[in-house]
């Protein structure tokens, strides 16, 4: 994977491949959220910045980032989004950003999920509006 920024296209073919290459649960773990995403959001965009799948919808909703010991789904404005299901559970700390580390074994709240990405989408489209 060598391109930092890439046409849409070609995000969807390199973060294919990446879900490929991983080859065990963290592959399946990006490939379900990448579904949850574009079933929250149909018209999410799909980008390939930072080595790392990034979908936006009038600017960045979230980054899904791959270690050895989590899936990790960041929000680029997490820390403006209402949480109620507790979702959020890594990058607490900081002003902008929240983010879901999802660890082997663990479930995905869906309908949680899918609220948080619908908020973002909110968010990112009302401050593109003013």
């Amino acid at each position: 994977m060598q391109a930092d920024k890439v046409e849409s296209n070609d995000a969807s073919a390199l973060i294919d491949e990446r879900i490929r290459e991983l080859a065990d649960w963290r592959g399946e773990t990006l490939a379900r959220i990448r579904k949850i995403i574009r079933q929250a959001d149909p018209q999410v965009i799909e980008e390939w910045k930072w080595r790392v799948p990034v979908w936006s919808h009038a600017g960045i909703l979230c980054t899904g980032e791959i270690y050895k010991q989590v899936v990790k789904l960041t929000f680029a404005k997490g820390a403006s989004l209402d949480d109620p299901a507790k979702l959020f559970n890594s990058s607490l700390e900081g002003n902008t950003r929240r983010a879901i580390d999802i660890r082997e074994g663990e479930q995905i709240d869906e309908t949680a999920l899918t609220a948080l990405i619908q908020a973002a989408i909110e968010l990112n489209t009302s401050r593109t509006k003013k």
